[in-house]
């Protein structure tokens, strides 16, 4: 099994950015792909950023591209999801993932992190 736990969520002015953290505990060695979700109140889960655990194949929802990025520290066990150029409608609760297969289904779930852009 793998553990997952998110860090760094808060609130953040318009235009500001956040880096958000994921902490994988457990049978780390298996996954090879981890990603990025987020769900706002109201509405569905949304992927907004995935890529392999050792960085390549990177893919971003197209609300987030260009202002979000995807990063891992392998040695440390670490995911990285940097957010700039925030905006009212990132707000949301954001959740780290991973899975033991290139395709299919997330399997292992962090519990989540909130983020909320306002003024």
């Amino acid at each position: 099994q793998v553990q997952l736990v998110e860090s760094g969520g808060g609130l953040v002015q318009p235009g500001g950015s956040l880096r958000l953290s994921c902490a994988a505990s457990g049978r780390t060695s298996g996954i090879l792909r981890i990603g990025w979700f987020r769900q706002a109140p109201g509405k569905e889960r949304e992927r907004v950023a995935a890529m392999t655990w050792t960085g390549e194949l990177r893919s971003y929802s197209d609300p987030v591209k260009g202002r979000f990025a995807i990063s891992a520290d392998n040695a440390k066990n670490m995911v990285y999801l940097q957010m700039n150029s925030l905006k009212p409608e990132d707000t949301a609760v954001y959740f780290c993932a991973a899975r033991r297969s290139i395709a299919g289904n997330y399997e292992f779930w962090g519990q989540g992190t909130q983020v909320t852009v306002s003024s």
